[in-house]
């Protein structure tokens, strides 16, 4: 096998497992075949991806992703290897609020801290009023907004203050759009709070809140089994020696179905795994396609260090992350009801070279019509890849109506603005690499 010419990354030192057999190139690879990029093949992709079930980091949805895309890239032609790594779990056994006679679910956040079988039993108090929080249960209520993260200022500092004011626990109203619970990405090598901490429905929270008003005694009770397990990267390549790399990376897992969140990502990138081998022949392509991500970013972090290229010898890198193209919706009280086009909540990032040619590229395409400069701010795994010096870069980040919630299923994605979008990175590319040298 060809390796990476450089001398500060090496296969060695990325750990990676034995690679697969290369097989020959797929048919789909000629540059006059675009089927790939229908929205049939795309939405049968992605419904695949979705019907893998939950895509926790390491767990059985996330394992048969990986191992399918592996089989895709081999299909392709690419020889493909894994890059494995450890990652936190935890499976709750329950995780409630008793009020009286009143029996309220609540959702773990990882990194879960349990109450212990007898639970923790203290009054409820709401976390905004100003005083201490002695020995009780601080009911949080954060403002609306699509959550993602522990690690936003919003969620960590008033997180950080109930405990600072003695809260023997914490519970997270995260209020958003569909009116459920929402996961918060965190860090993988420690618990956010050294209490019990677990998340409230908004659509559940209003019996909480007036328990709280009044500082009602409550049960809360967190219970499962944890540890550490083993997700990999799948990372793989097309080597011609000498030639520059492009780079294609998408994350594949989260904490529930991902289909809105990770899916039309990962049907993007199958689409053009299958597609840039017969139009870039100039260059070595790299496709990874990471595991890790709702521990902030972990195995994107992992492939930066370990396993691309040298900038200097990178051409281009592309990374499809959340909300690529999912579907949009009119906000009714109480409901959501789905419309054929994208959610504009996208965010699309290239280097400053590339804004005006993605902004005629895109345009009409809600949301990422308006491109903007990465030195602007970048989120997501996107950021590792501009820290770790890859000039030449576009990616796409966002989070649509139902990111994090259990209900972020196939229903969250219509074909024809995935295709759209699809074929906007096809052009993007075709626009700003040289397809011979």
């Amino acid at each position: 096998m060809s390796r990476l010419p450089t001398d500060r990354r090496t296969l060695l030192k990325a750990g990676l497992a034995a690679p697969i057999a290369l097989q020959a190139g797929s048919a789909a690879a000629a540059s006059e075949d675009l089927t790939m990029f229908g929205p049939e093949r795309l939405f049968a992709d992605l419904k695949s991806y979705a019907e893998a079930g939950n895509k926790q980091s390491g767990g059985a949805g996330d394992r048969w992703t990986g191992d399918w895309t592996a089989k895709r890239l081999a299909s392709a032609g690419f020889e493909v290897e894994r890059q494995t790594f450890d990652v936190p779990w935890f499976e709750v056994t329950r995780c409630d609020l008793t009020l009286g006679d009143l029996e309220v679910a609540l959702v773990a956040q990882q990194l879960a801290v349990e109450t212990g079988e007898a639970g923790l039993d203290a009054p409820l108090r709401l976390a905004e009023i100003p005083e201490r929080l002695d020995g009780a249960i601080a009911v949080v209520r954060l403002p609306h907004l699509r959550w993602s993260s522990l690690v936003d200022r919003a969620v960590r500092e008033p997180l950080a203050d109930a405990l600072a004011r003695g809260a023997s626990g914490v519970i997270l109203v995260t209020t958003g759009p569909t009116g459920e619970a929402l996961l918060l990405n965190a860090p993988a090598d420690h618990p956010a709070s050294d209490k019990p901490l677990a998340l409230l429905a908004p659509r559940l929270a209003a019996p909480v809140i007036e328990a709280a008003r009044h500082g009602a005694p409550a049960t809360m009770t967190l219970l499962g089994r944890g540890g550490t397990r083993t997700a990999q990267n799948v990372i793989g390549r097309r080597v011609r020696p000498g030639r520059p790399w492009l780079a294609v990376s998408t994350p594949r897992s989260g904490w529930t179905d991902c289909a809105g969140e990770r899916g039309p990502g990962i049907a993007i990138w199958l689409a053009l795994a299958d597609w840039m081998p017969g139009v870039f022949r100039q260059h070595s392509l790299l496709f990874m396609c990471n595991s890790g991500h709702e521990y902030e970013n972990l195995g994107a972090s992992h492939i930066v260090e370990k396993v691309g290229p040298p900038p200097g010898e990178t051409d281009f890198w592309l990374h499809l992350g959340a909300n690529a193209a999912t579907r949009d919706y009119q906000d009714m009280p109480g409901r959501l009801l789905p419309l054929p086009s994208a959610d504009p909540y996208r965010f699309l990032m290239t280097s400053a070279e590339y804004v005006e040619r993605a902004r005629a590229i895109f345009k009409g395409q809600p949301g990422i019509e308006m491109a903007y400069p990465s030195g602007d701010g970048t989120a997501g795994e996107l950021s590792e890849i501009i820290k770790a010096g890859y000039t030449r870069h576009a990616g796409v980040f966002g989070a649509h109506r139902h990111h994090h919630a259990a209900t972020d299923d196939l229903s969250t994605v219509a074909p024809e603005p995935l295709a759209a979008t699809a074929r906007g990175f096809r052009d993007l590319l075709t626009a700003v690499i040289p397809v011979s040298r």
